[in-house]
């Protein structure tokens, strides 16, 4: 459940940044009753930037599908990255 909260709760810095890391979510800042402002702890903050990094990644690749980009061989690729990074 998303923690809404008022903008004079802003005040107390310190209650606010607790919070924003002990939920490990954003927190919804209102307005005169209406949605203004997010804040969130910078983990949460870099955890979102990744996902949305995954998200875009599978869509490109979903893309390269659809327009008939031959696809690789995942054991092939493994393979070829095995003999580049793994020293024996």
């Amino acid at each position: 459940m998303p923690e809404i909260r008022p903008i004079t709760d802003l005040r107390n810095t310190n209650e606010i940044s607790e919070l924003c890391h002990k939920s490990q979510e954003p927190i919804f800042i209102t307005k005169n009753g209406y949605g203004d402002l997010v804040v969130m702890s910078m983990k949460t903050y870099e955890r979102q930037m990744a996902l949305v990094e995954v998200y875009k990644k599978l869509a490109e690749a979903e893309k390269q599908i659809a327009d008939g980009v031959p696809l690789l061989d995942g054991e092939e690729v493994f393979k070829k990255l095995r003999k580049k990074y793994v020293r024996a």
